[in-house]
């Protein structure tokens, strides 16, 4: 049955990246440089962390480093702000960036300001594995969403393709804790920082490519056996 939650909640994937690559539809390259946010968006995920791994392989300073992301995160919002553009994705990593860099300072270390993204990370983890564990993937439950499908738990082959996606989600978040953590107790902080680069928007495009490709499959498939 759809309520007016439900509805508020296909908007809001529709409008997010998700929203950018339906499970039923044809992969393609244009939508997925849509899906992670087209050049604009890519540019703003990437050139914070670049510019905190220039800045303290160079200098080694904490308040520098810290300080490179959040003047390029300010530079995205008032260039968004002059264009006349949405500001919210800009002010939401301003948010981020600002948070890292003061858990950074706070305890005086430069691989602090990473500590954060840990913490979203396991998150990630752990909510993907409490879905598996009551058998609503949350990849299943998102692509539903955006296609209306109501019944998909009760497909077998729609609900096998949805776990074996989330499971894909599980190894992204885990991948990028088992690599980043050992970095982060060793004291590399620019070896980390290239891996948080290498680890977000490419392995992110990949991911969300190859659930869309499994997604697809399935869909597809079963439009088939309705026909």
């Amino acid at each position: 049955m759809v309520t007016p939650e439900s509805d508020r909640v296909a908007k809001a994937l529709g409008e997010s990246a998700f929203g950018s690559v339906m499970p039923g539809e044809a992969p393609t390259s244009e939508a997925l440089w849509a899906a992670v946010g087209r050049t604009r968006g890519v540019v703003e995920a990437l050139l914070p962390g670049i510019g905190f791994l220039v800045v303290y392989t160079l200098t080694q300073n904490l308040v520098w480093s810290v300080s490179a992301p959040l003047a390029v995160a300010v530079a995205f919002i008032l260039a968004r702000f002059l264009q006349k553009s949405p500001v919210m994705p800009a002010l939401a990593g301003l948010i981020g960036i600002g948070a890292s860099a003061g858990v950074a300072l706070w305890s005086g270390r430069a691989e602090d300001n990473f500590l954060l993204g840990f913490v979203v990370n396991g998150l990630w983890v752990l909510g993907l594995l409490i879905s598996l564990a009551v058998r609503r993937p949350l990849v299943g439950v998102f692509a539903a969403v955006l296609v209306g499908d109501e019944s998909w738990r009760s497909d077998p082959a729609t609900r096998r393709v949805a776990t074996s996606a989330t499971w894909l989600w599980v190894g992204v978040f885990s991948a990028r804790l088992a690599i980043q953590l050992p970095l982060y107790f060793a004291g590399q902080v620019s070896a980390l920082a290239f891996a948080k680069l290498v680890m977000g928007v490419p392995l992110y495009a990949a991911a969300l490519w190859f659930t869309w490709l499994l997604m697809r499959a399935v869909y597809r498939g079963r439009e088939r056996k309705a026909q």
